[in-house]
């Protein structure tokens, strides 16, 4: 649905409430808090990698109790099938005809629980769901739910029986982010903080769904400076050219770029990106779009230190 229609004055209020309730359900991760709500006012797509246990899950359903939303999610696991997610044309036999049930991809916020450990074939059945926020099931195409938010997580470190993300659908996600273990004094209040109940029962809504639409609208508002749009494209070249590179940042993760700048530079109350705005979200936005060379990996010479290297020899714009 257009922007129009639910338009109302966006508040900066609503999103100081919306980060006040997740840092009551992830202690001490103000950075993955930030990447998080950037995603969010950016329109994209998030993919959460780290170890079971560190609040993956919680902080998905957390989002969607603040912002008022639909919540659905989707263990993902060797025998899932693209129906499982997307729906089916069900036989009506008293009729004879035939009635579309919607998959959980008919929501506003979906977890897809450790994606990775699904067959590709299900996998890419999220990436027209991503990409153009519509399914296409038996030739018919049916529109999703206005917004739709993906958050994906995967366990980087079990990668028995699971099917790596090909880099298709890697370029989807506007942003990675790993969440970590907290600190010590982190964990002893999140001990404490759970002990009568669950602090998730405790998040309220902070946002409707219009002033979600009116934020995001707004943050499409903020000023890119040309020479600003220059860094950001002068970057992925460079990518496309280092012999320790396979694959370099796509046209889409440009386009990621400009919009999560812009998403940061709205948090931080400014009006214009600045070039540290792409110099602190380049990791989140840009790494998971490189493949590095076998000898690079064998080397030592990750993608994310391939990319920071790069970041730091193009010449910053005054």
């Amino acid at each position: 649905m257009p922007y129009a229609r639910f338009y109302v004055e966006p508040s900066r209020e609503s999103l100081t409430r919306v980060r006040d309730a997740l840092r009551g359900v992830l202690e001490g991760k103000e950075n993955v808090i930030e990447l998080i709500l950037i995603g969010l006012l950016a329109g994209g797509h998030i993919l959460l990698e780290d170890v079971p246990g560190v609040g993956k899950t919680t902080l998905a359903k957390a989002l969607a109790r603040a912002l008022s939303l639909e919540f659905a999610r989707v263990q993902f696991t060797p025998d899932l099938l693209p129906t499982d997610i997307l729906g089916t044309q069900v036989l009506n036999p008293k009729e004879g005809s035939f009635t579309f049930h919607r998959g959980p991809v008919f929501t506003n916020v979906l977890l897809a629980d450790e994606i990775n450990r699904a067959s590709p074939r299900t996998q890419s059945a999220l990436l027209e769901a991503m990409n153009e926020a519509q399914a296409t099931i038996d030739g018919e195409t049916h529109r999703l739910p206005h917004p739709f938010f993906v958050i994906a997580t995967q366990n980087p470190s079990d990668y028995q029986g699971t099917y790596p993300l090909p880099e298709a659908q890697l370029d989807r996600f506007l942003l990675r982010a790993n969440i970590g273990y907290p600190s010590p004094d982190a964990e002893v209040r999140m001990l404490f903080a759970r002990q009568h109940d669950d602090p998730l029962e405790r998040v309220k809504p902070a946002v409707d769904i219009e002033q979600l639409l009116a934020l995001q609208a707004a943050v499409r508002a903020v000023v890119v400076k040309d020479d600003v749009a220059r860094y950001i494209v002068r970057i992925a070249e460079r990518t496309r050219a280092t012999p320790d590179l396979t694959t370099g940042v796509s046209p889409r993760g440009t386009i990621a770029m400009f919009r999560a700048a812009q998403a940061r530079a709205y948090l931080g109350g400014r009006a214009f990106v600045a070039p540290a705005d792409v110099q602190a979200l380049a990791g989140a936005v840009l790494a998971h779009r490189i493949q590095p060379t076998t000898q690079a990996r064998y080397a030592g010479r990750t993608g994310d230190a391939t990319l920071a290297a790069i970041v730091k020899s193009i010449e910053v714009p005054t």
